[in-house]
């Protein structure tokens, strides 16, 4: 009963859903809004010339700080034709041929509708009460991925934001395994059984020097520390070497530490190298360590009709990451991580009594994942899989692929570049600017070159460093391109690149005189 001290206030009269929330009485309007602003989205991809305006953050920010966010506009036409000016007149067209900078990709059409599905439901896979057949779907679709990397029948997993979250989730379920094992291993001559704690100091963690920058993040955030992180030798290819994993890993075991995980990469992402995973599983086994597989760029390999040899070894894999939104041409986000041993989830379990209680008897995704609400995003792996099928995904992915190797090969015998790494094992080229000068002048050659390239909206590519070294990066993510797209680019790098040199030397002339 309420009294006169309760905070809560009077309970307003009930009221009808309001026309701008999407119900049964709003149907009709969300048909007409949604076609309309397909309808706008249409005509905009269909006209984009370029990838990008080359917009700096000074020429956007003005606009979008001047709007007053407390006084709403007229109409939602007159807030789409603001979205207009704000975002889609300088958005960045992944789909356009001469984008060619990171690793995102032109999207598969019925993901995008699924997106619309999804969203529009929004749905919750968090707990069967939210989701009901969502949470099959997913469950599915990660049966389906374990199955194509060759886990075995207790193999499991879960969708995540990214390979970065899922990345964190891995080496979290390793560190527990590594400090319950140290647990189990204490003798009690070895002196007073230590807390879990205790242990996190001695654990580490083995990567390539090429692996993502989650490795790092993730042992900051485990409690690890950098330090943790140990980095292991690459090969001419940019790939980690086995013997060298080995040595590490006995002298972590001679100095009292514990191997945890060893981080393999089935796709690098500034040289799309593949690990070799056989060799790499075989050495973390005989020291006891987690063997996960960082396959968020080649987990297109996994339906490859060509490449498929490359992950070969990734079945012995204690839990992979895979990125649907890079090599299965999903829209962000699309990612999973898949374990072995669904037991080794049971590290980021926690049952609260108001959302999946422990004595309940239906399958709740949150049980295994480290978020709580979350999309249902495996909606548009799967209407990608039912529609066009993984082995068009695969010619997409192996098209790409080759797409690399035609554009290393014609770099190569261009003398106004020079390569700056061997033919990718995936769809990534580095290369420079021949005759840039010294590293410090190289750098704003190449810095200069990109950023004159980007204003003129002839394309778009990415930079990065190899063995200190500048280099450009072409990361070839659109099935759609082809080498015919690709030169006019490089030429243009080639004729800006030219313009800066020539301004140095200029430059050089005048201070010498």
């Amino acid at each position: 009963m309420l009294t006169s001290a309760d905070p809560r206030p009077a309970p307003a009269p009930p009221t009808r859903t309001p026309p701008a929330l999407l119900g049964r009485e709003s149907a009709a309007a969300y048909r007409g809004l949604i076609a309309e602003v397909a309808g706008r989205l249409a005509e905009r991809f269909a006209a984009a010339d370029r990838p990008w305006t080359g917009a700096a953050p000074a020429d956007l920010a003005p606009a979008v700080a001047a709007v007053d966010l407390d006084r709403p506009l007229a109409s939602f036409e007159d807030a789409f034709a603001e979205v207009g000016e704000l975002y889609l007149d300088d958005a960045v067209w992944f789909h356009h041929p001469a984008y060619l900078a990171h690793l995102n990709c032109p999207v598969a059409l019925p993901a995008v509708a699924a997106e619309t599905v999804l969203a529009a439901v929004n749905t919750s896979v968090d707990t069967w009460d939210q989701s009901a057949g969502g949470t099959l779907i997913e469950q599915r679709l990660i049966e389906w991925t374990a199955a194509r990397i060759g886990l075995g029948p207790d193999a499991d997993g879960v969708f995540t934001s990214g390979g970065t979250q899922s990345n964190l989730h891995a080496l979290l379920l390793a560190r527990d395994e590594a400090v319950e094992r140290v647990l189990r291993g204490h003798r009690p001559e070895d002196g007073p059984r230590p807390r879990g704690v205790e242990v996190l100091p001695r654990l580490r963690l083995f990567a390539s020097p090429h692996s993502h920058f989650s490795v790092v993040k993730a042992a900051r955030l485990l409690g690890l520390g950098e330090d943790a992180v140990v980095t292991v030798p690459a090969d001419d290819w940019f790939r980690m070497h086995p013997a060298a994993l080995d040595a590490a890993l006995e002298t972590c075991r001679e100095r009292g530490l514990v191997p945890a995980a060893v981080v393999a990469t089935a796709g690098t992402t500034d040289f799309g190298s593949v690990d070799p995973l056989g060799p790499i599983a075989e050495v973390a086994a005989a020291h006891g360590a987690w063997l996960h597989v960082d396959a968020a760029y080649g987990c297109g390999l996994l339906v490859s009709l060509e490449h498929r040899g490359l992950l070969d070894g990734i079945e012995q894999a204690d839990s992979v990451t895979v990125d649907y939104h890079k090599s299965f041409f999903q829209p962000v986000s699309s990612s999973a991580l898949l374990v072995r041993d669904r037991a080794s989830l049971r590290h980021v379990t926690h049952h609260a009594d108001y959302l999946n209680p422990a004595e309940g008897a239906v399958p709740n995704q949150v049980d295994k994942s480290l978020q709580t609400t979350r999309r249902f995003d495996a909606l548009k792996l799967w209407m990608t899989l039912r529609t066009l099928g993984p082995d068009a995904v695969g010619a997409m992915f192996d098209r790409v692929c080759a797409l690399a190797d035609q554009t290393w090969d014609w770099l190569a015998t261009d003398p106004r570049f020079e390569v700056a790494a061997p033919p990718s094992q995936l769809s990534t080229v580095l290369f420079r600017l021949a005759g840039a000068g010294g590293e410090e002048d190289a750098d704003e050659v190449h810095r200069r070159a990109r950023e004159a390239l980007a204003a003129s909206g002839a394309g778009m590519v990415a930079a990065t460093r190899v063995e200190g070294r500048i280099a450009l990066k072409l990361t070839l993510l659109n099935p759609g391109t082809g080498l015919s797209d690709i030169v006019p680019v490089l030429e243009a790098l080639a004729r800006h690149g030219k313009r800066a040199m020539e301004a140095d030397r200029r430059t050089a002339a005048e201070a010498a005189a």
